[in-house]
């Protein structure tokens, strides 16, 4: 699978821009805040129809315009596809495929896999449980359509049980029925989503070792460790035991909504233990195992964006990552970088093929 051409309107810094796509390397060379980043932000779009870096979507529209349109041309299984995502304000994002509109976004989730590495994926370490938790759904929903409807139901129904909680303190009243209906719904969905996670997690946390210790050269253990409360009890006996604290706080403290993964270094850690360049290479063999996973299950090489790398690494770690992108099991990637002279010679090293896109 590889994008052809990409154009844009009042996206972000962009007032019109078209570019167009070598098969394999493509390099966005620029100063700071000329846009490199944005474009790879606009490829993500196209994929999962939010901004990986900017989640309010009517952030994303060019400084004192309306609206934004974002067009990709693909070929996929040799057949081409064109996928326009678009924003007006005040109204809903569209996604089209072939200039048909998707009923639910959901459906377009998983059609271009794609995996980023970036600057920003420090967050996985240093912030909450959601961006974890984040991070674990989007690899699994590119590849479980069902997935993804459950994990939406499921959040419908936590919002509607945490509205009645608030209800029950407000009004000074409790209704045991009522709540239960919810209950059970949650219970539903809960369990689905806590297998998925579970049977993932199986499978993903061998391939994340695996390219630990390729970037790393083995010299480090490392763990990574599912963290859900449902790994002791189901979701009902667990609402029954926490129903006096859900009531006094408002809102449900218990369910798939407070899992997360534990990220340690040793036995301790990363985000306390790891030095910065252990953390890096966490992260990106975080990354790599989400594209190797992606890739066996979705029968489809992701595109890889690599946003900025070269000024956040050290050059062995770069040099490590672009021996890994010239093995044959990588398809089209994107690369960010400030200094054209220093990409350029990194992409030479590899035996592919590559564009240089200078923006200015």
């Amino acid at each position: 699978m590889q994008l052809e051409r990409l154009s844009l309107i009042n996206f972000k810094n962009f007032d019109s821009k078209d570019f167009e796509f070598d098969a394999k390397i493509n390099c966005f060379v620029g100063r700071n805040g000329i846009g490199k980043t944005n474009a790879l932000d606009a490829i993500y779009v196209l994929s999962f129809g939010k901004s990986y870096f900017n989640p309010i979507a009517s952030q994303n529209i060019k400084h004192g315009e309306s609206f934004f349109v974002i067009t990709g041309e693909y070929l996929r299984d040799e057949k081409e596809e064109k996928i326009t995502c678009s924003l007006k304000k005040g109204q809903k994002k569209i996604i089209k495929r072939n200039g048909k509109l998707y009923d639910k976004l959901s459906e377009h989730i998983g059609f271009l896999p794609l995996v980023i590495i970036s600057p920003a994926d420090r967050d996985l370490i240093i912030e909450g449980s959601e961006t974890r938790r984040k991070f674990m759904d989007s690899v699994i929903s590119q590849s479980n359509k069902p997935y993804l409807q459950q994990l939406i139901n499921y959040n419908k129904i936590l919002a509607q049980r945490n509205s009645l909680l608030k209800y029950f303190a407000l009004n000074n009243t409790f209704n045991a029925d009522t709540l239960a209906v919810y209950n059970e719904q949650m219970q539903e969905y809960g369990h689905k989503i806590h297998e998925a996670r579970k049977r993932f997690l199986e499978t993903f946390i061998p391939i994340f070792k695996k390219r630990y210790a390729s970037i790393s050269g083995g010299k480090e253990e490392i763990n990574l460790t599912y963290q859900s409360q449902l790994l002791d009890k189901d979701l009902q006996t667990l609402f029954k035991e926490h129903l006096n604290k859900d009531k006094a706080l408002q809102y449900t403290s218990v369910g798939t909504h407070k899992d997360d993964l534990s990220f340690e270094i040793g036995d301790y850690p990363i985000k306390k233990f790891g030095s910065q360049g252990q953390q890096k290479s966490f992260l990106i063999a975080l990354k790599l195992a989400q594209f190797d996973f992606i890739k066996a299950q979705a029968g489809h090489t992701p595109i890889l964006l690599l946003d900025d790398i070269f000024d956040k690494l050290d050059e062995n770690r770069v040099s490590q990552i672009i021996a890994l992108v010239d093995q044959d099991e990588f398809g089209q990637i994107f690369i960010s970088d400030t200094h054209p002279e220093r990409t350029e010679n990194v992409v030479k090293k590899t035996h592919q093929s590559y564009k240089m896109i200078e923006l200015g």
